[in-house]
């Protein structure tokens, strides 16, 4: 099913999920790993990303070694604590009212919960639903797909008034991005890996699955939130994350 989804009600609210701390061998960068929650004002709960698997809050060396993690960076800080289900219970919300997950695209750091919440649809991109297995990391595909509804995305499209999902493939194949209108903040734009970091557009987003297609959605991205005079919360900005307001408190 593409693009015929629809939220009832529009954003009231939104948190950032805490789901650890990762650090880059390559320059010592230290980053945030990130989810949201968007509520509606028809009590519908939309959960973005669901961070590492459980493994890695078991024994992190071990998940890191049979992932091949470590010829990226290693786990500083990933608990209980920072499981989706744990972070949901901050905002006193339980996996069952999660009415709504979006995969953001398929690295490991955003999928590892992905079966945790098999009432609710699943919205993610058709080029990465297309792939046999989530991407997960460096050649690593150990997760099947979850027997879900999905809900595929081609194109930009507004789930519901004040909710935009934007197709900005370059970090991935199906990357996205959310532009979210709230009552009082007013425009958020949650870059996810689109732009992980305000760095990432300078450095002409080296690394990324499409370099050139990074850049164009990068400079696309950050247009329009100077259009909408958005807040800007980038995918894994160290300069950021340790500022940023997350759950149990809320942008409203």
């Amino acid at each position: 099913m593409r693009n015929q989804l629809r939220l009832k009600g529009k954003p009231i609210r939104l948190a950032v999920l805490d789901y650890g701390l990762f650090q880059v061998h390559a320059n010592g960068r230290i980053i945030g790993i990130c989810g949201y929650v968007i509520q509606t004002d028809a009590n519908e709960t939309v959960l973005i990303d669901t961070g590492f698997p459980s493994k890695y809050a078991t024994d992190a060396e071990a998940a890191t070694a049979e992932d091949d993690l470590g010829s990226f960076g290693s786990v500083l800080s990933v608990t209980p604590e920072n499981m989706p289900q744990a972070q949901l219970a901050k905002l006193g919300i339980r996996p069952e009212d999660v009415t709504l997950m979006i995969q953001s695209h398929t690295h490991i750091d955003h999928v590892g919960h992905m079966h945790a919440f098999p009432d609710a649809p699943i919205l993610i991109a058709a080029a990465e639903r297309a792939l046999p297995r989530p991407m997960y990391w460096s050649g690593k595909q150990p997760m099947e797909w979850p027997d879900a509804q999905y809900h595929l995305v081609d194109e930009d499209f507004d789930l519901t008034g004040g909710f935009t999902v934007l197709l900005c493939p370059g970090h991935a194949p199906g990357q996205l991005a959310f532009m979210i209108d709230l009552p009082n903040t007013g425009s958020v734009l949650l870059t996810s890996d689109a732009i992980s970091r305000a760095a990432e557009i300078d450095e002409k987003f080296a690394g990324s699955w499409d370099v050139p297609l990074a850049i164009q959605h990068g400079a696309r991205l950050m247009k329009m939130a100077d259009a909408q005079d958005a807040t800007v919360i980038f995918g894994h900005s160290p300069e950021q994350w340790p500022t940023l307001k997350k759950a149990p408190d809320w942008f409203v």
